[in-house]
């Protein structure tokens, strides 16, 4: 049994997370824009599934392993930023403005939005130095005490990714009538994901 009033720390703290701009907003954003509201909150789902794996692999104690060997690390993160640069030449390649542009079920937006989560070893390393501030060992089990305070996270985070992606899918839209500003809507998505790809090549362990 979690102490309430770590509960209630926890949440606004959690929060304030939710809110931060980073690679999984930015992530919401390049969707909604390529593909439509539905697919911003379908890539926000993904996301939060792949956080509640994250979660769930750091409360087994299997977090330790990507921490320890800095090759693993590597190479999870390289699968990322390769899937990330498909998805960047996929949105080039997407025509907006035509009748005959694809719909993009929201599955493979979800499919997306998990894979890239998972494939950033940062979060699992944020995971381990963030919730087990909040864990008491005599509260009972550790694990159940991870996947509560996860979701908490997802929660938030499907919230909040899923609105930005709403916002773009509008904003899209608007935007896919006319090819040329279609065009330059392909270009934006595509950078959007090329600069999360980029991001995360960039990344350390530290």
């Amino acid at each position: 049994m979690i102490d309430p009033v770590t509960l209630l720390t926890f949440v606004p703290a959690a929060l304030a997370l939710n809110l931060t701009p980073g690679a999984d907003m930015m992530f919401c954003l390049g969707q909604g824009l390529r593909a439509g509201p539905r697919a911003g909150w379908a890539a926000s789902a993904g996301i939060s599934a792949g956080g509640m794996v994250h979660v769930s692999i750091a409360g087994l104690g299997l977090g330790a392993a990507v921490q320890a060997m800095p090759w693993l690390f590597d190479v999870i993160r390289w699968v990322g930023v390769a899937y990330l640069l498909w998805l960047a030449w996929g949105a080039l390649r997407q025509e907006f403005g035509t009748s005959e542009a694809p719909i993009r079920p929201a599955r493979r937006a979800f499919r997306d939005g998990m894979l890239v989560n998972l494939t950033n070893p940062k979060v699992i390393l944020f995971v381990l130095a963030f919730i087990p501030q909040f864990i008491d060992p005599a509260a009972g089990p550790i694990l159940a005490q991870f996947l509560v305070f996860g979701v908490v996270i997802a929660i938030g985070g499907f919230i909040v990714n899923g609105m930005v992606g709403q916002f773009a899918g509008g904003l899209g839209r608007r935007l896919t009538g006319d090819p040329r500003l279609g065009r330059v809507l392909s270009r934006l998505t595509a950078g959007i994901f090329a600069a999360l790809a980029l991001r995360l090549a960039l990344l350390e362990r530290t």
